[in-house]
C-alpha cells in the first residue's frame, strides 16, 4: 500500500524535523536532552514502522517488532528496575538481546528473503543503524548517550530516505539510496563539524592567540566566564580538570564543576585559562538531518564533485 507507506514516511519526517529542532535547542542551551523526547519519538517511529510493514504479513511484522523493541530499549532505564542483584547482568542481557535479534534477522533473510514478505528494508536499515550507533558510542566517537540515542531514533522515524527533496538523480543519489538515512545524517554532521576548528582558528588569529600546538582546538577564556560557558578546561594552571570531568554525568554537575574550577583559579590569581568548547553535537546532527532530507549525503556529493 504505497499510499499508507508514503503517509507513514511523511509523518516520520515531520516528527524528525520537529523533534530534532527541539533537541538541538535543548543541547545548545543546556547540553542535555530529556529522555522523554527520545521515548516519545521512538514509540511514534515504532508505530509508524508497523503501518509500513503490516501489509506483508506476519514475518515482516515480527521482524520489525524485534528490531524496533531492540531500538526502544536504549531509551528506557530498564536496568534500574532489575534490583541490585540483577543489575550487574544488564550488559549481558542487552548483549543477548542484540544477538537474538541479529540471528532472527539473519535466519529470516536466509529462509524467507529480503522484501515485502521477508525482512523489510526499513527493519534492516534500523538494525544496521542501531548496531553502528552502539559501536560508535562504545569506542567514544559519539561521546554523549544522547547522540547515540538521536541516531537510533532518526533511524526509527526515517529508516530510508532515497529521494532528497531538492536534489535527485545522479550517481550520488543512487549510492545514497541504499544507505540508512541515519548514516547520511551522521556523515553530514561530521562534514559540518569541520567548520568548528576553522572558526576557532579565525578567532585565535584575530585575537593574536594562535599557536600550532592548540590554536585549532581551543582558545583563551576569562576565569570569571567559566561558569557561563560550556567548555573543558585544558590549561596547565588546572591540570586535574580532565580527571574530574569523568565524574560529571549531568549538565548541573558540569556547571558546578566549572564554578568550582573558576573559584579555585581565581583564588590562585589566575585570570585566563585555555579551554576547548563542548560541542553541541545534536545541533550538528539536526542540521545534518535537514541537509539529508533536502540534498542527501553531502559527503558523497562532495566526493562526486571532486
Amino acid at each position: 500500500m504505497p499510499g499508507v507507506e508514503d503517509a507513514a514516511l511523511a509523518t516520520g519526517v515531520v516528527l524528525l524535523v520537529v523533534g530534532f529542532a527541539y533537541a538541538a535547542f535543548a543541547d545548545l542551551r543546556d547540553r542535555e536532552v530529556t529522555d522523554a523526547l527520545w521515548q516519545g519519538l521512538g514509540i511514534a517511529g515504532f508505530g509508524l514502522g508497523f503501518v509500513t510493514v503490516m501489509a506483508g504479513g506476519a514475518v515482516p511484522v515480527v521482524v520489525w517488532a524485534a528490531v524496533g523493541a531492540l531500538t526502544l530499549e536504549h531509551m528506557f532505564a530498564w536496568d534500574e528496575r532489575l534490583g541490585p542483584k540483577l543489575a550487574r547482568f544488564a550488559d549481558l542481557i542487552e548483549l543477548v538481546a542484540y544477538a537474538l535479534v541479529i540471528v532472527l534477522v539473519g535466519i529470516t533473510l536466509v529462509r524467507v528473503g529480503f522484501g515485502t514478505s521477508g525482512v523489510p528494508p526499513i527493519a534492516l536499515a534500523v538494525l544496521v543503524s542501531v548496531v553502528f550507533a552502539r559501536i560508535l558510542f562504545e569506542v567514544g566517537v559519539l561521546y554523549g548517550g544522547a547522540d547515540a540515542k538521536a541516531l537510533m531514533i532518526a533511524s526509527l522515524l526515517v529508516p530510508i530516505f532515497s529521494n532528497p527533496l531538492l536534489v535527485s538523480g545522479g550517481t550520488a543519489t543512487r549510492i545514497v539510496a541504499v544507505f540508512p538515512f541515519s548514516i547520511d545524517l551522521l556523515m553530514n554532521a561530521a562534514l559540518l563539524s569541520v567548520t568548528i576548528p576553522i572558526v576557532i582558528t579565525i578567532r585565535n588569529v584575530v585575537r593574536g592567540d594562535f599557536s600550532l600546538s592548540r590554536g585549532f582546538t581551543g582558545y583563551r577564556l576569562a576565569v570569571a566566564e567559566l561558569p557561563r560557558h560550556y567548555v573543558w578546561v585544558r590549561d596547565s594552571a588546572y591540570p586535574s580538570a580532565r580527571d574530574l570531568e569523568h565524574e560529571v554525568e549531568t549538565s548541573d554537575e558540569d556547571r558546578a564543576l566549572r564554578t568550582r574550577i573558576a573559584r579555585e583559579l581565581a583564588a590562585n590569581g589566575v585570570r585566563e585559562v585555555w579551554v576547548t568548547p563542548q560541542i553541541p553535537f545534536l545541533v550538528l546532527m539536526a542540521v545534518g538531518a535537514f541537509a539529508a532530507l533536502l540534498a542527501g549525503n553531502l559527503v558523497i556529493d562532495l566526493i562526486q564533485w571532486l
